[in-house]
């Protein structure tokens, strides 16, 4: 098996508290001084918001990309269908497909041809049905305008919608377009207690796009002192270096290649790690992810 390693600049956004915070620029050459190949990049601030970056100078980062030696593989874009859906008069979703098209013209100008997205959360001013063909509706639309651009949208199994993956495969069969396919991880079906090599054997011929981030779980109790014991609670997901967690990716990669996945597999570091948020820490994440690839 051979996969493009791929860096998510979520990884060095801030996006959690003490997590060491790069600008995009910084970000483009530490991927590169870590020998990435490639990046993926958050399409929000503090990095590649539509608000600040036109064709222009989209057109200059991807100079500064490609100066590296690397190249933009996929935006990560974030969207959320259902939002504000007590309130119809709200353009909400002609809004949010402005975004994506949006994303995608960015997509283009960049030189990536895949742009992630989220579907929906549950809302209470809708019904699961609803939500469902809400998203069948605006996802074929998203999909066609991304065409327009020549961009692929890839879903990712992460938002309720979507969270499993036989309803993110009902979703894009559904959504029957060639341009709405799979951004499929392993850590749901994981955390679901799903069989991984079943769920991807499913999903790979769906799938344009994976991210990987591995975790151990830290049991967790709440003291009951009227009857002198502990209530067990959802256990804490602790980030860790790849390899050292729960996480069978060795048979889930190994699995969307059987499938016939040849795309490239992204790192994130979009939670806190094992060790801290420290530069030096994250870097030692990065490499361990990219030691960890190259003998899968």
């Amino acid at each position: 098996m051979h996969f493009e390693p791929i860096l998510h600049s979520v990884s060095y956004a801030g996006a959690w508290p003490g997590q060491a915070k790069l600008p995009l620029d910084a970000f483009i050459d530490k991927a590169a001084d870590l020998g990435f190949p490639g990046v993926m990049l958050m399409a929000k601030r503090p990095h590649l918001s539509v608000l600040d970056w036109p064709t222009d100078a989209c057109s200059r980062l991807r100079d500064r990309i490609e100066a590296q030696g690397l190249r933009c593989s996929v935006i990560a874009g974030y969207t959320n269908f259902s939002a504000d859906a007590e309130h119809a008069e709200i353009p909400m979703r002609e809004i949010q497909l402005q975004h994506v098209t949006d994303l995608a013209r960015m997509a283009r100008d960049l030189g990536a041809t895949v742009v992630r997205i989220f579907t929906a959360y549950e809302h209470p001013a809708l019904s699961y049905s609803a939500t469902f063909q809400l998203l069948t509706d605006v996802l074929r639309e998203a999909a066609r305008r991304a065409a327009d651009h020549g961009v692929t949208l890839a879903v990712q199994n992460h938002h309720d919608m979507a969270g499993h993956y036989l309803t993110l495969k009902d979703l894009l069969e559904a959504v029957d377009h060639t341009h709405c396919k799979a951004a499929f991880d392993a850590w749901s079906p994981a955390l679901q207690g799903d069989n991984l090599t079943e769920a991807a054997n499913k999903m790979a011929p769906l799938t344009v796009h994976t991210t990987v981030a591995d975790y151990q779980k830290r049991p967790r109790f709440r003291y009951q002192p009227a009857v002198i014991n502990y209530e067990a609670q959802n256990p804490w997901v602790q980030a860790v270096p790849m390899g050292q967690g729960f996480i069978d990716y060795r048979g889930f990669l190994k699995s969307l290649h059987d499938g016939g996945y040849r795309g490239p597999v992204a790192y994130e570091m979009c939670s806190p790690l094992l060790g801290g948020g420290s530069l030096e820490n994250l870097d030692r994440y990065a490499r361990a992810f990219l030691k960890y690839l190259a003998a899968v």
